[in-house]
């Protein structure tokens, strides 16, 4: 593990060929599902972004999760296919035409949002359990040219109650991500990220 100063993003953290930028060990998140509702499932101008390597799972729980997307989302999956190609050239989820909405999204009798992959996953009845750009979210991971990867923290004014919940309650972008962080990158990454963040914050949880 090493810090370096970086170019206008503060301290980068470097732990094997995994780069993290400061602020996730430094800023406070915690999802406010109650105030927000899920709501990042239905807005924004493209899908959530997916890796190669998640569309095989994607495809084969097809027919466990589709029981609870909308009948608009099936039809999505059905034109576009489980991924599209966004403006940018990434892979991502399709979107319901006209709309930001996810076609894997599932609505609630109360109008909030649920993942419909994650909410089988919970059930029992899929392994796959969501995308991991949605499991690791305020992070977005960018693959670099030597293979490696970079994890920063990204802001979007929809998660504005989350941040503040974060720093109301002392968590942490990357204690909040505990559990998707060690289950994708391993205990010992984990470990190492822990000691940067006391080194970062001066010995302050």
């Amino acid at each position: 593990m090493s810090s370096t100063p970086g170019n206008n993003h503060g301290t980068i953290i470097q732990i094997g060929d995994i780069l993290v930028s400061e602020e996730v060990v430094t800023e406070f998140f915690a999802c406010d599902y109650p105030v927000c509702k899920g709501i990042c499932c239905v807005i924004g101008d493209s899908g959530a972004p997916l890796e190669e390597a998640e569309l095989d799972d994607l495809e084969k729980e097809y027919p466990v999760y589709s029981r609870l997307m909308r009948p608009e989302g099936r039809a999505q999956v059905e034109k576009d296919g489980f991924f599209i190609i966004d403006r940018d050239g990434d892979i991502v989820t399709p979107i319901v035409d006209g709309s930001g909405e996810c076609a894997y999204t599932l609505f609630q009798e109360d109008g909030s949002c649920l993942c419909s992959v994650e909410r089988c996953f919970f059930e029992g009845t899929c392994s796959f359990r969501k995308p991991r750009s949605c499991w690791l979210y305020p992070i977005r991971v960018t693959k670099l040219s030597n293979g490696g990867q970079a994890l920063n923290l990204h802001r979007w004014h929809l998660c504005e109650d989350a941040f503040k919940k974060g720093k109301r309650e002392g968590i942490r972008v990357h204690e909040f991500l505990r559990e998707p962080l060690t289950s994708l990158y391993g205990e010992e990454f984990y470990k190492a990220l822990e000691a940067a963040a006391k080194i970062v914050n001066g010995g302050k949880d």
